[in-house]
């Protein structure tokens, strides 16, 4: 078990709360002290824990590993656990792909596919051992995730949890070669297995479509 993760990771799991508990209209908005006292994600705690792990991310510092599974346990008894667990992803994907150079995301942009995806390959097997304390594998035209000790493991009922690290991959992969046709859950500690493990099938895109996803 990891002593500690990146602080970009449960930092991906209060911006997904905050996001997610924003008022949504003017009615909500003129009630924001009475939802304060309602909502997680606008709490004054949460937003002094936000402001923390910020300056910590800005840094590249890590926190502990048993303190980003507390938050995880802490979302996992929401109701709607499952989409704050998508939405933290989501967050996390484009917050690492955007620590890539600017230079590294045109070339990846820019290249052919027979060259970026081996270029796309590596940055995403970098990307996730920092955020992840993950390894990323390619096999044939598929790619597998391998998750060793996953913060959100048990954090919610019927492992939706794991939802937060297919929703990593899936967004990371649109980011660097456009698309992930699929992605299975295969493998998952929770059943009594090692590692949790995620396999992706992706396909080439053209230089357009790519810009197009990396974009959107």
């Amino acid at each position: 078990m990891p002593a500690t993760v990146d602080a970009l990771l449960p930092l991906s799991f209060l911006e997904a709360v905050r996001g997610i508990d924003a008022p949504r209209d003017d009615a909500e908005t003129e009630y924001v002290a009475e939802l304060r006292n309602k909502r997680l994600g606008l709490s004054e705690p949460i937003y002094a824990q936000i402001r923390r792990y910020t300056q910590a991310a800005r840094r590249s510092e890590r926190t502990s590993y048993a303190e980003a599974v507390a938050l995880a346990r802490l979302i996992g008894r929401r109701t709607d656990a499952a989409a704050v667990f998508v939405t933290a992803g989501q967050h996390l994907a484009r917050q690492a792909y955007a620590t890539l150079s600017p230079v590294m995301r045109r070339t990846i942009l820019l290249l052919p596919s027979l060259l970026a995806r081996p270029l796309a390959l590596r940055q995403a097997r970098r990307l996730s051992k920092r955020f992840l304390n993950a390894r990323i594998t390619r096999i044939g035209s598929s790619l597998r995730l391998d998750v060793p000790d996953p913060v959100t493991l048990d954090a919610a009922p019927e492992e939706r949890g794991c939802a937060y690290y297919e929703s990593v991959l899936r967004e990371l992969i649109r980011l660097l070669v456009g698309d992930a046709t699929s992605i299975e859950h295969i493998r998952c500690v929770s059943r009594g297995e090692s590692v949790c493990e995620w396999r992706a099938d992706w396909r080439p895109l053209s230089r357009r479509a790519r810009r197009t996803a990396s974009a959107a």
